[in-house]
Parts: C-alpha cells; sequence; structure tokens
C-alpha cells in the first residue's frame, strides 16, 4: 500500500516539475503580456547594439539563397545579462554584393518571431547590412556607409532611420568558427511610409518631374555632394518614393523621393567601385550631378539649406566613435570639396549645375 502511494506521488510530482518546464518554455518563446506595450526603439535609438544569428553558415556562404530562406535564431543581448531570442528566416538579397562580398547582404523575415515589443512585431522583413568580408578595411566601408545615411537624415526625416550593429555569426551546424563583425539594419520602407503618414509608390515609370521640384532638388545635390551617381527615379533603383496622405491643394500628386544604398560613393570608396567607361568619371570620388534642370536661383537656395547643414554634417562624423581620426579625416576632407564651391566658388557650381542638369 505504501509503495503504491509513494509511486502514485511520484508520478504526480514528476508531471509536476514537467508541466512547470513546460510553462516557463512557453513563457520564455513567446510575449509577456506587459511587454506588448512596450517598444524596443530599433530604429528611436542610436546607441550600438549587438545581435546574435545562429544558422547555416557553409550554405550562406555557398549558395548565398535569395529565393529559398534558411531556418534561423536571432538574439538581441540587451545587456550583459538580458537577451530577447526567437527562431526566425533568412535569406541574401542584392545583387552586386551578393556576388561579390563573402558576406552577401542579408533579409530577415520576421513575420512569426513575435518579440513581444509593440514596434517591433510590426517589423515583417528587416534588412541587414553586414561587412562585405572580413578585415579593417571592409569595416571602414560598412562604418562608412552607416554613417551617409545619418548624413541624410540631417536633411530631412523623410529618410531612412539606420542602427549600427555588432553581429555574431554563429554556424548552426557547429562548422565553421562564429565571426564577429559590425553591420547595421535599415529601417524598412513600410516603416518610413508609416511613420511620415505616406503610401510606398511602387511605380517603376515614374521620373524626376513625378517627384516634388524641392525634394528632388535636394535629393540630386545631396548625391552630388557624396559621390554617387549609382541612384535613378525610373526603375526606382536606390530609390524609393512616397506619397503623401495628407491633403495636397494644388492636386499635383507628386511623390517624395527618398535615397538608399550609398556603398558605391565617394563617401564610402570602396575599391570594389569602379565606374563603367560610359559614366564618365574615372573614380567614385568624382562628383557628378543626375538632377533635372532648374534656374540658377531655385539651386542657389538648395545650396544655401545644405550651407546652413554643413555643421550638423560634420558634427555626425566627429561624434561617430567607431571610426578613427584618419577616416574621419578623409570624410570630412571629401565633404570640403563641395563646400569650398559652396562658399567660395558658387558660381562655379552653379554653372555647373545648370551645364550637367538632367532637360
Amino acid at each position: 500500500m505504501k509503495t503504491r502511494i509513494f509511486f502514485q506521488f511520484s508520478v504526480v510530482t514528476l508531471l509536476f516539475f514537467l508541466l512547470t518546464v513546460f510553462i516557463n518554455d512557453l513563457t520564455a518563446q513567446t510575449a509577456k503580456p506587459d511587454s506588448i506595450k512596450k517598444s524596443f526603439r530599433l530604429f528611436k535609438d542610436n546607441e550600438l547594439i549587438e545581435i546574435s544569428l545562429r544558422f547555416d553558415l557553409s550554405t550562406y556562404f555557398r549558395a548565398k539563397p535569395q529565393d529559398e530562406y534558411l531556418k534561423a535564431n536571432l538574439t538581441f543581448h540587451l545587456s550583459k545579462t538580458d537577451s530577447v531570442s526567437r527562431e526566425i528566416r533568412l535569406r541574401t538579397r542584392g545583387v552586386f554584393r551578393n556576388k561579390f562580398c563573402m558576406f552577401a547582404p542579408i533579409e530577415l523575415n520576421l513575420k512569426k518571431a513575435n518579440f513581444g515589443y509593440s514596434d517591433l512585431n510590426k517589423i515583417s522583413k528587416l534588412k541587414l547590412v553586414p561587412q562585405c568580408s572580413s578585415g579593417r578595411e571592409k569595416e571602414d566601408y560598412v562604418l562608412r556607409e552607416y554613417l551617409t545615411y545619418k548624413l541624410f537624415n540631417v536633411l530631412t526625416d523623410t529618410s531612412f532611420r539606420v542602427r549600427l550593429l555588432v553581429v555574431n555569426y554563429i554556424d548552426a551546424q557547429k562548422n565553421k568558427k562564429p565571426v564577429k563583425q559590425y553591420g547595421f539594419f535599415i529601417e524598412p520602407a513600410e516603416m518610413l511610409a508609416a511613420r511620415t503618414n505616406s503610401l510606398l509608390v511602387k511605380s517603376v515609370n515614374l521620373n524626376q518631374k513625378n517627384i516634388i521640384p524641392k525634394i528632388m532638388d535636394r535629393l540630386a545635390i545631396f548625391n552630388y555632394m557624396i559621390g554617387n551617381y549609382d541612384w535613378s527615379v525610373p526603375g526606382l533603383h536606390n530609390v524609393v518614393v512616397l506619397k503623401s496622405k495628407n491633403f495636397d491643394p494644388t492636386g499635383a500628386g507628386l511623390g517624395i523621393s527618398v535615397p538608399h544604398d550609398f556603398d558605391w560613393t565617394g563617401m564610402v570608396n570602396p575599391t570594389y567601385a569602379i565606374p563603367t567607361e560610359e559614366i564618365g568619371v574615372e573614380n567614385v570620388r568624382e562628383r557628378l550631378f543626375l538632377g533635372v534642370c532648374r534656374d540658377k536661383e531655385v539651386y542657389n537656395k538648395e545650396l544655401d539649406v545644405f550651407l546652413d547643414k554643413k555643421q550638423e554634417f560634420y558634427r555626425v562624423i566627429e561624434e561617430f566613435q567607431y571610426i578613427d581620426k584618419n577616416v574621419k579625416k578623409d570624410l570630412t576632407h571629401y565633404l570640403d570639396g563641395f563646400f569650398d564651391l559652396l562658399v567660395g566658388k558658387r558660381d562655379r557650381i552653379l554653372s555647373y549645375l545648370a551645364s550637367t542638369c538632367k532637360k
């Protein structure tokens, strides 16, 4: 009798233990009720954040799958003792860097992750820009590109926000050693549209005349400033177009252009960025203006906007702690080439813009 009672008690105890473990595990994998009201502030904070990505690195390096997803685990390291981890999927993206770089650009699919934060849970797909490959030079490239996004943030809030990362790449098959590198997340276009009360325009049959003139001119001059010719409104090449939901009394219905992908620029100046012969420049540090033609007075007013923002541009670079003084010196020197024209040689740059613009 005692043996039977002891056996029954043991079974009940074991079941209770297993149930407790199951509930705790389920709680860890799902959102806590109070966290739903909390914000992760992924693109509102600027502090560097560390993440870990665990997936099949061999397949990623060898096949660079763009159609099929790889199973992965994403962990946000919130502090030395606190982290949030969820199962996700990922695949590669991009064109040139997908073929050329060891670490191809990545798209994270978070649709079923349920991190438990109101804003993070709204993100279905997230772009990760990794270092092209290992080494200090490639590290500088990704940090320079991150800074270029931050420079456009100075001009307008209708711009892609970015979040700097330290990324731990961990092989799920345990065949490769972990790799730690810099990278950054790019705000999803849908999130940018929602934040600016706009709609995404997906038509590729647009041109610069379909964009609000002041906004189009600002984008064109910005790309001239950073040495970027790798963009085009037709085909939406490295540009997204938004349309404001706000009432337009003119009825013009013109769009808002927002640039992205700044690796092939004079600001980043990677060794792989070699212009084709038809571009007409010898290297990406030669500036090329691709905007539409305006009166010189229009250009003059827009150049004044850039001049007013000069100190903010330089401050973004000087206060960035993850690049050394030589890189900062190179970046500021490159910007000097643009701002020297605005201060002492305004007639020269106005004549250049008027003579090279698209009619």
